[in-house]
């Protein structure tokens, strides 16, 4: 199995060994069940291949399954003219090429016995086994996807959750579709169609994130001659026209061969055509097609270390083309898939595009998960669980595949899980960012410091009020690039909630169904436009770090929380006070701040909030607190009102003192004093003090002071302890 051209007439093609003749496996077996030292002729094909990968297997059990498949599927014959059994065979085929191990060859003989025959679950697992039972069961639930009702959601999110727990499932589905999309013109042109955009809106992406290369390429190609025969046709009569001895990518082979091996370096170096698709998609890109155009060159070599020098050497003895250069060994693609990535300029400035990994990476890159062989296989050396699980973890598994699983739970509307589906498999493409803990996260390309938040907080990203991105404050509707590190900024005010803006900078469904979620329940509480805004405060309730340059002094985003109704509060109540009470300009309490109070000089009680740094000074100086609590509407007023000192962060811009006090006196808060520092890197702090007719206001205030653009934090005031008294 190969992932090149799907057309077996392509002059490019290479393969292996030639294909089965259906028409001939048919015949013999028909011929039943042969004697027990010997395997049937019919899948000596299959045995081959899989002992090329694996030589000591035992095939023992593969003639067992062709026995009950073929004696269960007798009779039976495909609208291509051929016994059924030549269909289970071509696709365990399939897999055997790609290296998969025996127990899926086994549950891929059997896949449709369960379906298609009286066979039974049970039968299957007493004369088999669990793993394969379980695999057959996996495959059996997906019939359905493929013909009918074609894009029903909720048979394909049964799909998924088949697929999460084992990933052979969906690789027999694959093989599966490849043979009936190889067969597919004995059916009418309409069907063939329905069939073949199936494959292309679902199958062929899960392909590639399962790593299965050489199954999606094929498929694409099939694919493309369905949907588009016109631009097939032209694309194959390219193809052919550039095949010949001459071919530049020739000559550049060999001047390759002849540098490494005058370096010391073992390598095998081969010419990769490109498959149709692949053709197609470069002379859209160009407009005109290069000789060099047509294919590839691959290098492969024993080590990981090899492969940086192989690097070296056509650096240093062609002209390499540095914007081509991709390195995913050090950052792996989220499909397994490992490489280097170059471009060398050649003879007469031809630039061929070269590859560069072991033979074990490209092992992975052409069947991806199903090179990895049985996730499940007992290990004799680990110590037994205590307690057996139902849930079955696979270490396989891609984290793209865990992140599916989870949103899909969230995703309870059939119609939103088949369209976020079909966006999140049209990602052709993820990155990999670096949270400041040292953790990372996956994502698609294409994806906003939105969902970035979402993926490392889940629903505590409804309180996100920007980020930092390389060490600089940034929007969250800023798109990330792989290899970037971000710190997400939180504000402390937990009623906070997305804005509708989000959903246009979003591309993962964890993000997109969270955000809806959130404003589909508070439908007269969103914030109208964060996305527009930056942040100060992150991955936990502590200060954020300070980027690269920026003074020390950081704000903390300490919004409180919001209010409950009920009576006004209009007052504090001191035990025992018997002068004046006045409230503490330092950190200007307003109700439900839980309050504390110290006699000062002339029998008057000052009143701190508890988390004052005033509060600890006058402690540690000897004076003893006093009770304070706020009185409701029954009690006595305090004469300061409610004051209270805010201090708001934010990007430099014309107009932006204006819109703040417009933003203040909007919610009915009378300016009391202002002051605003000098700008420091683009960023202004501006401190208000300011009168609320009531404190029930105060959230509702802030949240309008963040919405103003350029804003990215209001915080309360939080000044140093003032010196005593004496």
């Amino acid at each position: 199995m190969s992932a090149e051209a799907a057309d077996p007439g392509a002059p490019l093609r290479r393969r292996s060994r030639p294909r089965i003749d259906l028409r001939r496996l048919g015949r013999v077996a028909l011929r039943g069940p042969v004697s027990r030292d010997r395997l049937p002729d019919a899948i000596g094909h299959v045995a081959e291949a899989h002992r090329a990968h694996h030589p000591d297997a035992d095939l023992t059990i593969l003639r067992r399954a062709y026995v009950l498949a073929e004696s269960s599927h007798r009779g039976q014959m495909r609208k291509s003219g051929e016994p059924y059994i030549t269909h289970p065979l071509a696709v365990t085929l399939i897999l055997a090429e790609l290296g998969a191990e025996t127990t899926t060859l086994t549950a891929s003989l059997l896949h449709d016995t369960v379906e298609d025959t009286e066979v039974t679950l049970d039968q299957v697992r007493e004369q088999f086994g669990d793993e394969v039972c379980y695999l057959v069961d996996g495959v059996t639930k997906l019939e359905k996807v493929d013909y009918g009702a074609a894009a029903e959601p909720e048979t394909f999110r049964k799909m998924l959750v088949a697929t999460g727990n084992d990933v052979r499932v969906m690789s027999i589905k694959l093989a599966d579709r490849l043979h009936n999309m190889r067969t597919l013109g004995v059916m009418r042109p309409e069907k063939q169609a329905r069939i073949a955009k199936v494959t292309r809106d679902v199958l062929i992406p899960l392909a590639e994130r399962l790593g299965v290369q050489a199954l999606k390429t094929e498929l694409e190609d099939l694919v493309f001659a369905i949907l588009h025969p016109e631009e097939y046709e032209h694309t194959r009569a390219l193809i052919a026209a550039a095949a010949g001895p001459d071919a530049p990518l020739d000559t550049i082979a060999g001047n390759v061969r002849h540098t490494l091996r005058d370096a010391g370096i073992s390598a095998e170096v081969l010419i990769r055509p490109r498959h149709f698709v692949s053709v197609h998609r470069v002379r859209r890109k160009r407009g005109e097609l290069r000789g060099t155009d047509f294919g590839r060159l691959l290098v492969l070599v024993g080590e990981d270390a090899d492969c940086y020098a192989v690097l070296g050497e056509l650096h240093t003895c062609f002209t390499p083309v540095i914007s081509e250069f991709k390195d995913f060994i050090a950052a792996p693609k989220f499909n397994l898939y490992q490489s280097l990535h170059t471009a060398v300029v050649g003879p007469e400035g031809a630039v061929a595009e070269v590859l560069i990994r072991t033979h074990r990476m490209h092992k992975v890159a052409e069947a991806g998960v199903v090179a990895l062989g049985n996730p499940y296989a007992q290990d004799h050396t680990a110590a037994p669980q205590a307690e057996p699980s139902d849930e079955r973890a696979d270490p396989t598994r891609p984290g793209w595949l865990s992140r599916l699983l989870d949103w899909q739970e969230s995703a309870t509307d059939p119609d939103t899980f088949w369209t976020t589906l079909r966006d999140d498999l049209a990602q052709d493409r993820e990155i990999t960012v670096f949270r400041t803990d040292g953790g990372t996260l996956g994502l698609p390309a294409g994806a906003s410091c939105v969902d970035a938040a979402y993926a490392q907080y889940g629903d505590r990203a409804h309180t996100s009020i920007g980020a930092r991105v390389n060490g600089r404050l940034a929007t969250l509707s800023t798109v990330l690039s792989d290899g970037d590190t971000v710190q997400l900024l939180l504000a402390q005010d937990t009623g906070s909630g997305p804005s509708p803006d989000w959903l246009d900078h979003v591309r993962t469904p964890a993000a997109r169904i969270a955000i809806t979620g959130w404003l589909t329940d508070h439908p007269d509480e969103a914030k109208p436009t964060p996305s527009t805004t930056t942040p100060v405060d992150a991955d936990g309730p502590g200060r954020a770090e300070p980027a690269a340059g920026a003074p020390e002094r950081e704000p903390q985003a300490t919004a409180p929380p919001r209010t409950r109704s009920g009576p006004r509060a209009t007052g504090v109540l001191v035990d025992g006070a018997g002068g004046p009470v006045r409230l503490a300009g330092c950190c200007t309490p307003v109700p439900p701040d839980e309050l504390t109070g110290f006699v000062v000089r002339g029998g008057a009680v000052t009143v701190h909030r508890r988390e004052c740094p005033a509060v600890a000074a006058m402690q540690e100086i000897g004076r003893a607190p006093v009770g304070a609590r706020w009185a409701d509407a029954e009690g006595r007023e305090s004469d300061a009102g409610c004051r209270v000192t805010l201090v708001a962060e934010s990007f430099g811009r014309p107009r932006l003192l204006a819109d703040l006090t417009e933003a203040i006196a909007t919610a009915e808060a009378a300016i009391v004093s202002a002051t605003v520092e000098p700008p420091s890197e683009q960023r202004v702090r501006h401190t208000y003090t300011l009168q609320l007719p009531h404190a029930a206001g105060l959230p509702a205030l802030m949240r309008a002071m963040r919405e103003v653009a350029g804003v990215y934090d209001v915080s309360r005031a939080q000044h140093p302890a003032p010196a005593p008294a004496g």
